[in-house]
């Protein structure tokens, strides 16, 4: 076996707590430093980056609490977000650019502009999105690592 086999694939589970708008971002910056010891290229993490933070940002504003999963494999990173919340009255609405359900209190803290899911598709290679009212949503987004080893 080699080293590569012995390191991929590897997961990694982050707890989000809704609401806590100190730590915001926090779960986001931790996956960049994991994916730049890894040596993924710099394009890579950009993406990831942009992706894990506008999901644990959603996770914060819309819902109680949430998990993020994210696994490391040499060909692909993929992150699988589920949260216990208001959950998404209508999913294709809610990936329209600038829709946002956002309240005052959020708006005010410079969020709920209405492109994070957006940004999310934007930036990843794919994306599955859904969600039962009063239950809460389930999201998952992979990013497919071009030349297959990092670095």
């Amino acid at each position: 076996m080699d080293q590569t086999e012995e390191k991929y694939p590897f997961y990694e589970t982050f707890h989000i707590e809704g609401g806590n708008f100190t730590h915001a971002g926090s779960i986001s910056s931790r996956i960049k430093r994991i994916l730049k010891n890894e040596g993924f290229p710099n394009q890579v993490i950009r993406r990831m980056a942009i992706a894990t933070f506008e999901a644990e940002m959603n996770v914060i504003c819309y819902a109680r609490w949430g998990i993020l999963n994210l696994l490391v494999s040499t060909d692909f990173l993929k992150v699988v977000v589920d949260d216990e919340g208001v959950g998404i009255h209508d999913v294709n609405q809610a990936m329209k650019e600038g829709f946002s359900t956002a309240d005052e209190r959020i708006r005010e803290l410079g969020f709920g502009a209405g492109m994070g899911l957006s940004n999310i598709k934007k930036v990843t290679d794919e994306m599955l999105l859904t969600s039962v009212v009063n239950q809460g949503t389930h999201l998952e987004f992979t990013i497919n690592v071009v030349n297959g080893n990092p670095a």
